[in-house]
């Protein structure tokens, strides 16, 4: 299986906002009150054009879809948490936590992707929100793969269930390294992807966050034994979003890590020159969608690794 693909899927933001159903577990979302909402949703679709631009500019497939005005989705262009696309053919939709959120998963944008990909198999996990006991599982934003070695990582949340993460090891033929991650305030970090990003060759994580010396034991002895160098980022840094970041295929099969600027700001000139020895570092001004969103460049972009038609 290959890391890293050309292929992205983008949802540009019909009504882009403040989402009070996400905030009670992701502490990356500013409480601080907008002034203009209608402005801040104009300012958000000319952050996310700009960064399409961009990464159109540099030989990545975008394929933009339109978000709906009706009915509202906050957070609309974060799409990695509702569906994941894998080389296998498979085509996965995953159960929200936030009632609101569940509304992003849209059959006319799975038939988008059935025209112009392969896909062989679609799998439900979104029944699980259903149990008397909802059980949740948000795709992209809680488990990072390792493709090639078929192995799962995720911090476990309210987002994130053990459960869940079993039955997709059954599903994908994966295994899991799963542990507890935790933010300054002693609060468990609500997704695996802003703490931690996986590369080609290297991985960029907060082990500051990671809870147990056993976690961090086992974690430094898979990446060695993965061969991912570690690049260790600290709590300030993965509140600036430096842990959520995503390596993708340029033209001519250039490696690029997109990051946003905020997070590349963050970072120091020797973190900076040990990811520029393996990849291209591709800044993205997203300020606004990181404040108020919560997310920044990497739930933004849903890999597509499905076989084109």
């Amino acid at each position: 299986m290959n890391q890293l693909t050309n292929h992205i899927m983008m949802i540009r933001p019909a009504n882009f906002g403040f989402n009070d159903q996400t905030a009670s577990n992701n502490a990356f979302q500013s409480t601080d009150k907008i002034a203009d909402a209608k402005a801040l949703k104009d300012i958000a679709k000319a952050e996310f054009d700009s960064m399409v631009s961009t990464l159109r500019s540099e030989g990545v497939d975008v394929l933009v879809i339109e978000d709906t005005v009706e009915p509202i989705r906050p957070d609309a262009v974060f799409p990695n948490n509702w569906i994941s696309f894998h080389e296998n053919g498979a085509l996965i939709t995953y159960p929200m936590y936030a009632p609101n959120r569940r509304l992003e998963r849209r059959e006319d944008i799975i038939e988008i992707i059935e025209d112009k990909f392969k896909v062989k198999n679609r799998y439900s996990f979104e029944f699980y929100e259903d149990e008397d006991e909802p059980l949740f599982l948000e795709g992209t934003g809680s488990m990072i793969f390792d493709r090639k070695n078929e192995i799962v990582y995720a911090c476990l949340s309210p987002r994130t269930d053990a459960v869940l993460i079993d039955k997709f090891n059954v599903l994908m033929n994966t295994r899991s390294v799963v542990f507890h991650a935790l933010d300054r305030n002693g609060k468990e970090i609500y997704h695996t992807n802003v703490m931690m990003a996986l590369g080609h060759d290297f991985v960029v994580i907060c082990m500051e966050s990671v809870k147990t010396e056993e976690s961090k034991t086992q974690l430094r002895k898979i990446f060695d034994q993965t061969g991912k160098e570690i690049i260790e980022i600290t709590l300030d840094q993965m509140e600036a979003f430096a842990g959520n970041m995503l390596e993708v295929l340029g033209k001519g099969g250039k490696r690029l890590l997109c990051l946003s600027q905020t997070a590349y700001n963050s970072l120091t000139q020797l973190q900076k020159e040990k990811l520029s020895q393996k990849t291209t570092l591709l800044p993205l001004a997203i300020d606004n969608i990181e404040k108020f969103g919560g997310g920044s460049v990497r739930c933004m972009m849903a890999e597509i690794f499905l076989p084109i038609k």
